[in-house]
């Protein structure tokens, strides 16, 4: 694969906290945050696959039961 390199800036806090997370893992900072943005594609890949199927699923003709007709009212189903 191939590695570009990038110039984040980050609040001190968080760059300190992330390189002891880093450090505890026995892994380098760079690593911690490909993995990190690796993981937050993927779940975006996965959301956006299953709202196109759930569109789809929506777009398509969904049979009941009723072949498209109905025999009782509205005022039927509510006893008025």
């Amino acid at each position: 694969m191939d590695k570009q390199n990038v110039t984040l800036s980050l609040p001190r806090s968080v760059l300190h906290t992330a390189e002891k997370i880093a450090k505890d893992q026995n892994r380098s900072l760079s690593e911690l945050v490909a993995e990190l943005l690796s993981e937050l594609a993927e779940r975006e890949n996965l959301y956006a696959r299953a709202m196109r199927k759930h569109l789809a699923l929506l777009t398509q003709d969904t049979d009941l039961g009723t072949c498209g007709s109905t025999s009782w009212t509205r005022a039927d189903l509510h006893d008025r």
